[in-house]
């Protein structure tokens, strides 16, 4: 693992007080890498405190170009990113507020066997897609790959987040949820809405399940936790997982 010099000790000060976190923890988040898949509402905070928590590779891959839209709510871009790649534009931000750390941007949409290929080699995949296609495609490469899978999702007034982990032979996967075949469709805040910080709330609560599960601490998998920003309100359900999942089934109990 990378020792921490004093900038570095200075730096993650904060974390290093965590008796959860100390200087172990901290070196392993240092010497982490992860993926996260989306550049925008959700990408941005996650890829953001990611970043300043010192996750010593970040991966970040979105297709898509900056547009004025995109501003109300995607905190990592800017007037100035107008035009320019989601992906690249979060970098420069990233780098801005952390230039110790390693981003590596993928402008492209990431098919299922480029999705394997980069999941096998990364600690942990945050999923802050938009679309059904996309969550299912990184469900299977994270089941396959053994690595632990943060979700969320945010549209109108309400907020989704689960963990899943195939390390854990007790821990469901997306598709346990969320049935590929069960005919749910997509809801894109493009034409439902949603509100700016909503956006913000899941994505800092992705990035705290994220920072758990690099620095060491055991990752709390199974638990749906719902968000009504209308009301103000959290809940969580349980939720089990199918032992005839078409994913995750196979693997043993």
């Amino acid at each position: 693992m990378i020792d921490l010099d004093d900038d570095a000790l200075l730096r993650y000060s904060r974390h290093l007080l965590l008796t959860e976190i100390d200087v172990a923890g901290q070196r392993r988040l240092c010497s982490a890498r992860a993926l996260i898949v989306g550049a925008g509402g959700l990408g941005s905070p996650v890829a953001l405190y990611l970043a300043s928590a010192g996750v010593g590779l970040i991966t970040l891959a979105d297709d898509d170009t900056v547009e004025l839209s995109n501003l109300q709510r995607q905190i990592a871009h800017d007037t100035k990113s107008l035009g320019k790649s989601k992906a690249d534009s979060a970098r420069a931000r990233m780098l801005a507020l952390n230039p110790g750390i390693t981003v590596d941007a993928q402008v492209r949409r990431l098919d299922q066997p480029a999705l394997d290929a980069l999941v096998a080699t990364h600690d942990v995949v945050l999923d802050c897609s938009d679309n059904f296609a996309t969550r299912h495609a990184i469900n299977r490469a994270a089941v396959a790959c053994s690595v632990p899978l943060v979700s969320g999702a945010a549209v109108r007034f309400d907020g989704q987040l689960c963990v899943f982990d195939p390390r854990d032979a007790e821990s469901p996967c997306y598709a346990c949820l969320f049935p590929e075949e069960g005919g749910a469709s997509d809801g894109p805040c493009s034409t439902f809405g949603v509100l700016a910080p909503l956006v913000g709330v899941i994505g800092s609560l992705q990035a705290v399940e994220a920072v758990k599960i690099l620095s060491g601490m055991a990752p709390k998998t199974g638990m749906l936790t719902l968000y009504d920003a209308a009301q103000g309100t959290f809940r969580q359900v349980r939720v089990p997982r199918d032992p005839i999942c078409p994913v995750c089934g196979g693997r043993g109990c």
